[in-house]
């Protein structure tokens, strides 16, 4: 068992708490964590780039001239990729970049956030958190304190 000290809120020691074993006796696993940011990351994407392409564009019913007599190049039609305002080619479509972990995954990586946490010593235990009013500079000495 770990055990922790516990605070209030003018940051006296109180007491200790015990920890569980069972989350806390592993190894820190940083490709794991690493693939749980990834997945929270990849979720998180709209994934709406796109662009028109040249059978999406506007306009390009009718050939513009004819095709021979004029001296100009050829052309079927504008809103081929070669003109200005044509459609692009193969540019970004709509796309969902999200993924999923195994549950058992997700669950390894927030106990090896926790105890990555803990071994720095970055996790307080504050017995009771009330404020008599919500005021920001409340909040902000307390957390002096601690």
């Amino acid at each position: 068992m770990i055990d922790l000290s516990v605070h209030n809120i003018k940051g006296e020691n109180i007491g200790e708490v015990s920890l569980r074993d069972n989350i806390f006796n592993t190894k820190v696993n940083k490709y794991l964590v690493h693939q749980a940011v990834k997945r929270y990351l990849a979720n998180r994407r709209r994934g709406t780039a796109s662009t028109k392409n040249r059978s999406e564009v506007r306009g390009g019913g009718a050939k513009p001239w004819k095709q021979k007599g004029t001296g100009r190049a050829r052309a079927g039609t504008n809103s081929s990729p070669i003109w200005v305002g044509g459609g692009i080619v193969f540019g970004p479509a709509p796309r969902d970049y999200s993924f999923s972990l195994p549950k058992k995954m997700k669950v390894a990586a927030l106990k090896s956030v926790l105890l990555d946490k803990l071994e720095n010593k970055e996790i307080i235990i504050i017995d009771k958190l009330s404020l008599e009013e919500n005021k920001t500079s409340k909040m902000v000495e307390i957390l002096k304190n601690l």
